[in-house]
């Protein structure tokens, strides 16, 4: 019964602060910003824990991974466009990588977190299920990295417009990487919004930067704590 109230209120919400804002297209209005307010506020109102909630919207869960292969299609559009700058966009991601690897780390030292919110911390700037896979290998909490992540997202494409209006940021390739390696998932989302380009852009950096923190973040992490 709790499981069904859950998946409900999950795609309402969605829905809902989805049409919301089609009518208002301001970024605080995100379903990314709205959706988790309004399921955090049900579930404190009818005392539902977050494992019943989270037994109930597990399928939608797990569709996360093969709803990564349809980044694909802009991709192959845009292939001549990748070729082009395959050089700068992989220098770039990876040093993006590396820097929020480090950095995340080193705030959760900061704020004296424990080994194991480090290590859930760690991956935050990649998209959420591949996020949640290496919270799992390097010993970290995956329901814990998921949030970690969504805040990530939210905070940027928060402050993702405002540093691209504020800094001389003009070529398409450099919003895209911008937002995809910033805020991942929600980035990628928010890049198509300005162009096809800058969505296809995103969309790579969002893909590369998961691959090299699969390969860096086991070796690298525990070196950091």
């Amino acid at each position: 019964m709790l499981a069904g109230f859950s998946f409900i209120i999950t795609i309402l919400s969605y829905v809902g602060a989805k049409l919301l804002y089609r009518k208002k297209q301001s970024v605080f209005l995100s379903p990314l910003v709205i959706c988790p307010f309004v399921l955090i506020s049900l579930l404190l109102s009818f005392h539902v824990s977050l494992e019943t909630y989270s037994a109930g919207t597990q399928w939608i869960t797990d569709m996360l991974q093969p709803a990564i292969v349809a980044f694909a299609v802009p991709l192959y559009k845009y292939r001549a466009l990748l070729k082009k700058y395959a050089l700068e966009i992989a220098l770039g991601v990876f040093g993006g990588s590396i820097i929020a690897i480090v950095s995340s780390v080193m705030y959760g030292k900061l704020f004296h977190l424990t080994p194991q919110l480090l290590d859930s911390l760690a991956p935050r700037s990649i998209t959420t299920p591949i996020a949640m896979n290496i919270s799992q290998t390097i010993g970290g909490l995956p329901a814990m990295t998921a949030s970690f992540v969504i805040v990530t997202g939210i905070a940027g494409i928060v402050a993702g417009p405002f540093i691209l209006k504020w800094l001389p940021i003009h070529h398409q390739v450099s919003k895209g990487m911008l937002l995809g390696m910033g805020a991942h998932g929600a980035g990628t989302a928010q890049a198509y919004e300005i162009g096809s380009i800058e969505g296809a852009i995103a969309s790579l950096t969002m893909i590369v930067a998961g691959i090299i923190t699969i390969m860096v973040a086991p070796i690298l992490v525990p070196h950091l704590h």
